[in-house]
C-alpha cells in the first residue's frame, strides 16, 4: 500500500514538471501546441556527458538561461539515462520556455547497418525512456535513431527503423500516454533522398509511419544563398510532405565563423511554409569547433577529472564562443514565424508518400515492402519471410560505441554496383 501511495505521488510530482509550456503535438505536416498555435524549433543540439546531460539541476539552470538569451525553444539530447532523476532539468528548460527532444535508444541499444536487428531487448530500453519522461509538458518528441544509415549502401536497414517507430508508438498507445511525436533523424545522403524520408512516411499505414522527420544536413556553408547551398532542392522534397520535418542538425562551420544565414531561409518565405525550423549543432565548444559556448579554456587531453573530458570541460558557468553565439542570436531575434493556427489548417491538403522503388543509387528498399516483427534480424541479400525458428534466443544486443559526430558534409558517395533489385531476409524469432 504504501509503495503504491509513494508511486501515485512521484507520478503527481514529475506530472507538474514543465506543466507551464503547452504540449507540442504533430498534426499533419506541421507541429502546434496545445492552444492551437503553430511551433517552430529554433534549437540546440544539448549532450554535455555521454551518458545524460539531464540530470545536474543547477548546470541545466544556468544554461537554460544562456539559451533563453540566445533565443532557444528546444534542444535536442541524444543519450539519456532513463533510470536518473530529471525532474530539475526538465524544470529548469521549461522555466526557460525550452522543449526537448529525445534520442531513445543507448550506446548498447542502436539499431545497426551492420547485423540489423529489432528485438525486444531494444524495444523495452526504449520504451523505458518514453517512461521517464512521458509526463514532461515539454517533451517534444522521442527519436527511434540517428543516422543508422550513414552510407549510400545501407538502405536495407530502412524498415526497421520504420518496425522501432511501429513498436514505440503501440507502446505510447497502449499505455494511454499523449500523443508524443516519435521520430527519426536521417544523415543527408544525397543518394538516397528523397527515398528514405518517403519510405517512412508511405503506404498509408499511420501506425507503422513516423510522426515526424529529421535531417542532419550541413550543406549550407557560409557564404552561401538558398540557390547555391543545395536548399533548394531539400525545400522541393519536402514541399507537401505528409508530416513535420525539419532540420535534427545544420551549423556547417566550414570555412568559419559562421554566420547561420541558412535560418533567415529556413524560416523565410521559400522553406517555412515546408520546414518546422532546425536545430543547431551544438552547444558545447569541443575538438570539433561546432560549439556555441565553452566552459573555460582548453586543457591538456591528458587531464581526467568529473567535469573533463577530451580536453574540454563540461561543467560550470557557459561562455559564449564569438562571434558565432551573437551571430545566431541575431539571426534568431529577427525570425518570428507566424505559421497557421490549428483551427484553420487544412490536413488533407498533405497526403502519404508513394512507396520508392529500388534505384541504381543505392535505395535497395523496392516498394511498401512488409516492416519486419519484433525479434527480425537482416540476413544476407534477399527479402523473404522465413517462419519463425522454435527455441531461438533473442537477438544479441549491440556492443560498440557510437560517436553523434558530423565532419561538416554528410555526402557520402559510392556503393558496390549491382545491388539493384536486392531483396531482404528477414529472421523471426521467438
Amino acid at each position: 500500500m504504501r509503495s503504491s501511495v509513494l508511486a501515485a505521488a512521484a507520478a503527481l510530482s514529475s506530472a507538474a514538471v514543465g506543466a507551464n509550456l503547452p504540449t507540442i503535438e504533430a498534426v499533419g505536416n506541421k507541429f502546434f501546441d496545445k492552444n492551437g498555435k503553430q511551433f517552430f524549433m529554433k534549437g540546440i543540439a544539448y549532450q554535455l556527458t555521454p551518458d545524460d546531460p539531464l540530470v545536474d539541476t543547477d548546470q541545466c539552470k544556468l544554461d537554460a538561461a544562456l539559451m533563453k538569451t540566445l533565443g532557444a525553444n528546444t534542444i535536442r539530447v541524444y543519450h539519456v539515462d532513463s533510470s536518473s532523476d530529471h525532474d530539475g532539468c526538465m524544470a529548469a528548460f521549461a522555466d526557460a520556455g525550452i522543449y526537448v527532444t529525445i534520442d531513445m535508444d543507448t550506446f548498447h541499444t542502436y539499431i545497426l547497418p551492420e547485423n540489423t536487428s529489432w528485438n525486444k531487448s531494444q524495444l523495452d530500453e526504449y520504451n523505458k525512456v518514453m517512461d521517464a519522461f512521458h509526463n514532461y509538458d515539454n517533451l517534444l518528441g522521442l527519436y527511434v535513431g540517428n543516422e543508422i544509415i550513414a552510407q549510400a549502401n545501407q538502405s536495407l536497414a530502412a524498415p526497421f527503423i520504420k518496425a522501432a517507430a511501429r513498436d514505440t508508438k503501440a507502446y505510447r498507445d497502449a499505455k494511454g500516454y499523449r500523443k508524443i511525436p516519435i521520430g527519426y533523424s536521417a544523415a543527408d545522403i544525397a543518394e538516397l533522398r528523397p527515398m528514405l524520408q518517403d519510405y517512412l512516411t508511405c503506404g498509408g499505414n499511420a501506425s507503422e509511419n513516423v510522426d515526424f522527420f529529421g535531417l542532419n544536413s550541413y550543406e549550407w556553408c557560409d557564404p552561401a544563398t538558398y540557390q547555391t547551398s543545395g536548399y533548394q532542392t531539400l525545400q522541393v522534397n519536402a514541399s507537401d510532405f505528409p508530416v513535420p520535418i525539419f532540420f535534427s542538425e545544420t551549423g556547417c562551420n566550414v570555412p568559419g565563423p559562421r554566420l547561420f544565414a541558412d535560418q533567415a531561409a529556413i524560416f523565410g518565405p521559400d522553406m517555412v511554409k515546408s520546414w518546422s525550423g532546425a536545430i543547431i549543432y551544438e552547444w558545447i565548444q569541443e575538438a570539433n569547433h561546432y560549439g556555441l559556448i565553452s566552459y573555460g579554456p582548453k586543457v591538456d587531453p591528458t587531464v581526467t577529472g568529473p567535469n573533463i573530458d577530451g580536453g574540454f570541460t563540461r561543467k560550470g558557468s557557459p561562455t559564449p564562443v564569438s562571434p558565432d553565439f551573437e551571430n545566431l542570436k541575431t539571426q534568431w531575434k529577427a525570425i518570428s514565424p507566424t505559421g497557421v493556427a490549428r483551427s484553420d489548417y487544412d490536413v488533407k491538403s498533405v497526403s502519404t508518400r508513394e512507396c520508392p522503388k529500388s534505384t541504381s543509387g543505392g535505395w535497395l528498399v523496392d516498394g511498401n515492402v512488409a516492416v519486419p516483427t519484433l525479434g527480425a534480424t537482416l540476413t544476407g541479400s534477399s527479402y523473404s519471410k522465413v517462419p519463425s525458428a522454435t527455441g531461438a534466443s533473442d537477438a544479441a544486443q549491440p556492443t560498440e560505441s557510437k560517436k553523434n559526430a558530423v565532419s561538416g558534409s554528410n555526402e557520402i558517395a559510392g556503393m558496390a554496383a549491382g545491388l539493384v533489385g536486392v531483396m531482404m531476409i528477414f529472421t523471426f524469432w521467438l
